[in-house]
């Protein structure tokens, strides 16, 4: 949900509860009002009937005039307290019965003493409060309707900017030339937004030139000397006048050069995939690619009597086709290398999933660790690096990679970000 719905709903569930809560108070003191007019309308109809008791020597009759409903009942007693009440009020001339508001009090004339009651009908408040009800409510709906459009649709424009630079902030390309523009806004808070983004996108942007130079130059500056070392090497081995056991040392240190070439070579590329130096994707269709990997590997994977089996449909898809050699090189290579003699690789390819499939030693490996720089069997030659590159290939291309071990086999698994 978004920002502006969660603001939109909170301050809706606010006003409803408040505009609630006030209803509720103001029919209540709408309420209390009408009764007390109607009080002061019993308090002079009592008087009334204490003058009429007063003014005529005879017995007071019961009356209804005005709808006021008048009763009078002879007592002995010396002392009342007056009292206001409800009660039901009988319509006389429409023959029905309505709610009703009553007054009971002792009238003093000389010696003679009545209790009467006096009731009204509150038909006519009774109608006022609901009818004031009644546009209360109506006002306190137009309210809410009157604040949810508002909401929606007018205080929607202030979030604006903040949807474009959300925009921006998605298409930003460390290594593309446009630049992220700080639009202004009219809300101070967008406005710092846009300033740290701007700021920090230029710290990227600066970073990430510095770090592709020094990426650069470092490959240069390493890869020179050691091939120059190579070279050398190259020359002393040629050389038929070296004893055995020079030649044994010119070797080891020929191996062990190389061998630094070769992790100089990964550090360098990790680097360059941890940070998205390397930009240029074309369309390739794999299963090409694994055939040429699979005429490239024969060999090899003969030397070992190896049976490769592979079941290869076409695939397009759009990366670097520098990358996809060094994955499908170290997949080939890794199961080549650890498997058995006499074993089998399967090759699968559909349009979900590229899968590689060897046999080799029965152990489970845990799946959390072969792709982590460094982490290699005990008997291995390689540099620990392989699954780790082909993982990093993966993430940068949104492929899925996974391993698993099923039926003495060792599996591993890539499956392509599907197409919207």
């Amino acid at each position: 949900m978004k920002l502006s719905a969660h603001y939109t709903k909170a301050s809706l569930l606010i006003s409803v509860a408040v505009l609630f809560a006030g209803a509720v108070i103001y029919f209540f003191a709408i309420n209390y009002i009408a009764t007390n007019q109607l009080d002061r309308n019993l308090s002079q109809a009592l008087s009334e009937a204490e003058e009429y008791v007063r003014t005529t020597p005879a017995e007071p009759q019961q009356y209804d005039l005005d709808q006021d409903h008048a009763v009078f009942l002879k007592t002995d007693r010396q002392a009342f307290k007056r009292r206001y009440f409800d009660t039901v009020y009988h319509n006389f001339r429409e023959n029905r019965t309505e709610a009703g508001r009553a007054v009971e009090d002792l009238i003093k004339a000389g010696n003679r003493r009545y209790k009467v009651i006096i009731t009204v009908s509150r038909e006519s408040t009774r109608s006022l409060v609901e009818i004031i009800s009644l546009i209360t409510v109506v006002l306190i709906a137009g309210l809410l309707l009157v604040l949810f459009i508002t909401n929606k649709y007018i205080l929607n424009g202030l979030w604006r900017p903040f949807y474009s630079t959300l925009r921006e902030i998605k298409t930003f390309d460390v290594a593309g030339k446009a630049q992220f523009s700080a639009k202004s806004s009219k809300v101070e808070e967008f406005t710092e937004l846009n300033s740290a983004i701007y700021e920090m996108s230029a710290r990227v942007k600066a970073e990430y030139s510095d770090l592709k130079a020094f990426t650069e130059t470092a490959s240069h500056e390493l890869m020179t000397p050691l091939a120059v070392a190579i070279t050398k090497l190259d020359t002393l081995i040629q050389d038929e006048t070296l004893r055995p056991d020079q030649l044994t040392q010119i070797t080891d240190i020929y191996a062990s050069i190389n061998k630094s070439t070769r992790l100089n070579q990964a550090l360098l590329l990790l680097i360059k995939l941890d940070n998205e130096l390397i930009r240029d994707d074309e369309s390739i269709n794999l299963k090409a690619a694994v055939l040429e990997k699979i005429m490239q590997f024969h060999e090899l994977a003969q030397s070992k009597h190896l049976v490769i089996v592979s079941r290869l449909a076409d695939k397009e898809i759009v990366a670097s086709k520098y990358l996809i050699d060094i994955l499908l090189n170290n997949l080939f290579s890794n199961a080549i290398r650890h498997n058995l003699q006499f074993g089998n690789i399967d090759i699968d390819l559909n349009a979900n999933q590229l899968v590689f499939k060897n046999t080799g030693s029965p152990v489970n490996l845990i799946a959390e660790q072969i792709f982590k720089r460094f982490q290699k069997g005990k008997d291995s030659q390689g540099l620990g690096l392989g699954l780790t590159l082909v993982k990093n290939i993966c993430r940068q291309y949104r492929f899925d990679i996974n391993y698993r071990f099923a039926d003495d086999n060792h599996i591993v698994s890539i499956t392509f970000p599907k197409i919207s």
